[in-house]
C-alpha cells in the first residue's frame, strides 16, 4: 500500500489560502500542511509515500500553483536526501513503473 501526498490546496479541505490578498509563500503552506504530510510520511515511510504533482518531471519537483516563490527547501522537515529523493521521485517511478 502506498500514499499519494497532495491536493491540500483544494478549497474542499478547508484551508483559506485562496482568500488572501497575495498568494501565500511556500513556507506558509508548508507550515499549514506539515502536520498532515508528516503524519502520512511517518505512517507509510518515504519508500511508500509520494508527492503528487500536476507538473511531472524527471526531477519530481512539486510546483505549488497556490503559492508564491519556490517550494520550501526544508520540505519535508528533517528528511534525508535519500528520503526526499523517494518522496519527490523514486516512489512514484517505482509504483508507476516509469523506469526513470
Amino acid at each position: 500500500m502506498h500514499v499519494k501526498l497532495g491536493g491540500l490546496g483544494m478549497r474542499m479541505f478547508g484551508f483559506d489560502v485562496h482568500e488572501g490578498e497575495l498568494p501565500p509563500s511556500s513556507e506558509q503552506l508548508a507550515a499549514a500542511w506539515r502536520p498532515y504530510i508528516e503524519t502520512c510520511i511517518a505512517a507509510f515511510g518515504a519508500d511508500r509515500a509520494m508527492f503528487e504533482s500536476n507538473f511531472p518531471g524527471r526531477q519530481g519537483i512539486v510546483r505549488l500553483r497556490a503559492c508564491s516563490g519556490t517550494p520550501a527547501s526544508d520540505w519535508p522537515r528533517g528528511a534525508s536526501a535519500a528520503e526526499k529523493a523517494s518522496l519527490f521521485h523514486g516512489t512514484a517511478s517505482r509504483v508507476y513503473r516509469l523506469g526513470i
